[in-house]
């Protein structure tokens, strides 16, 4: 009989992460999911428990975030954190505290959504900070990591990013001719990348794997 689990989830209040709790919390696999955010969300269920932190803070909160899988869906855009040094300390400091805290704890698995060309060596900022999170994460003392790499996100957001609602409506109708090497870059429903973190965490394997958009496609469609 498999050891029912704890799970961590950051990042709730998102897009992706606003469906990686409700699959959380129907999956049978966990029986206490703790939200780690700023604020609390509009949500009662048993199996649920809000933790309110200071991000700048992270380490003083270090008792409350106990687990075995941790799901980390914090992400930004420059544009809403308002600088580049803004966005890095979400994007990656952030993260990579989360992750050494957590690890310092005792969980097994962190799970982490990233960017479709993250390179800790790009020239593209926004790539880079996510290459450099992703390369952080992995010095982490968990028996496994796993990195989501989505392209183009959909779904109903509760913020407005102009930038990306413009894209999708251009790319949506694009996205049945984008077959063989062009599939990763397919716009992705938010919904399908928290299934596939949910199915990949109940597999239980060990070492880095990295899931591009199309792989997470069909992870996805597993759950």
């Amino acid at each position: 009989m498999q050891k029912v689990r704890y799970a961590l989830i950051v990042g709730a209040s998102g897009l992706v992460g606003s469906h990686c709790l409700e699959q959380l919390l129907k999956s049978d696999r966990y029986s206490h999911v703790i939200s780690v955010g700023r604020r609390d969300l509009p949500l009662i269920h048993p199996k649920l428990e809000q933790k309110k932190v200071d991000f700048n803070k992270l380490r003083s909160y270090a008792a409350d975030l106990e687990a075995d899988d941790v799901f980390c869906c914090l992400g930004t855009t420059i544009k809403k954190a308002g600088s580049k040094e803004a966005f890095y300390k979400v994007d990656h400091t952030y993260v990579v505290e989360l992750a050494k805290i957590t690890a310092g704890k005792g969980a097994a698995q962190f799970l982490v959504i990233s960017a479709m060309g993250a390179d800790a060596g790009s020239m593209v900022f926004y790539n880079k900070v996510k290459g450099e999170m992703e390369r952080d994460v992995q010095q982490q003392n968990f028996n496994a990591v796993y990195i989501f790499r989505p392209s183009l996100l959909l779904g109903e957001r509760t913020e407005h990013r102009t930038g990306e609602e413009f894209a999708a409506k251009v790319m949506k109708p694009l996205s049945k001719l984008m077959v063989g090497p062009l599939k990763k870059y397919k716009p992705i429903e938010a919904e399908t990348v928290a299934k596939a973190m949910v199915y990949v965490a109940a597999q239980q394997q060990n070492g880095t794997h990295i899931y591009p958009s199309d792989e997470i496609a069909e992870l996805g469609a597993k759950l």
